[in-house]
């Protein structure tokens, strides 16, 4: 068996823990296959007597890869999202960071963590995700995103607005920051903090949130996922804040943006006994009521 192993970085705090990483997967018969700027910062910091393969970018992950491990926080796990692409490759995230709702395998599971994997002891999750259309190039050749897509005035600039279109039929013009469109995985994230509902993994939909909008009767709004969501966008400035996750572009108010459901989805790793009910409760204290 064959992992490949992503991470932005570690602390050497963390150096333990990797070795820790390490010696399971050696006691469990499996290569590491390492990202080859994460290995050049750990490499001479620990002891190390194996030989280690390691790549570079999406191209090099071919068939012989049995899955990914991606170490660090959520952010992370989502750069591993654009390294997997339409691979199928499965991803386990282990938390190196501070919530971990995607990454919620903890450091002191890994070593259970890694058996399930030699044993094929888990449950895999298929993710949607939302694929951005534009008028010019954008996001190279990610223009995909697992948590949300969003428009976003720029710096301190003044609201903008925001015409929004299903299938080609008005739905509303926001006049507000900007706007969210979300995955049922994203719906847990930057579209919770605006008020948007929680939607469950498995859900064919998309939430469609504004960002701080300048009238009171404008809610979050969940439609199908087989929906073509465009937009027209008007302000003050020129300039304005594309995203998909963590990644962004600035375009002009000219752009014709459009997105929908992704061809492809990410595989999850998920331990059989996590679901998403307890990640809820345990990690966003969902429900939690000194009454209970």
């Amino acid at each position: 068996m064959k992992i490949a192993i992503y991470s932005r970085g570690i602390e050497n705090d963390q150096l333990k823990d990797l070795s820790l990483l390490l010696e399971e997967l050696g006691n469990n018969n499996i290569e590491p296959v390492f990202y080859q700027d994460f290995f050049n910062q750990f490499y001479s910091a620990i002891n190390i007597e194996t030989k280690y393969s390691t790549f570079n970018s999406s191209s090099d992950l071919d068939e012989s890869i049995d899955c990914i491990i991606s170490l660090g926080g959520d952010g992370t796990l989502l750069d591993t999202v654009t390294l997997v692409k339409d691979s199928g490759i499965p991803v386990l995230g282990v938390n190196y960071g501070r919530l971990g709702f995607l990454a919620n395998i903890g450091k002191e599971e890994i070593q259970l963590a890694i058996s399930a994997i030699a044993k094929r002891e888990y449950v895999l999750e298929k993710r949607s995700l939302i694929h951005l259309d534009a008028n010019i190039p954008l996001f190279g050749e990610t223009p995909y995103a697992l948590n949300e897509f969003s428009l976003h005035k720029k710096d301190s600039s003044p609201m903008i607005k925001i015409h929004t279109y299903l299938n080609g039929e008005f739905l509303n013009t926001y006049w507000a920051d900007g706007l969210i469109v979300a995955t049922p995985t994203g719906s847990t994230g930057y579209s919770l903090s605006c008020n948007g509902p929680v939607v469950f993994p498995e859900s064919s939909s998309f939430v469609i949130t504004p960002v701080s909008p300048h009238n009171l009767n404008v809610r979050p709004i969940i439609v199908p996922d087989n929906t073509i969501i465009s937009f027209e966008i008007e302000g003050r400035t020129d300039g304005f804040l594309c995203t998909l996750d963590s990644r962004r572009e600035l375009v002009t108010k000219e752009i014709q943006l459009a997105v929908k459901k992704e061809a492809f989805s990410i595989n999850l790793i998920r331990m059989n006994e996590n679901n998403f009910l307890q990640t809820l409760r345990n990690k966003l204290s969902w429900g939690l009521d000194k009454r209970n």
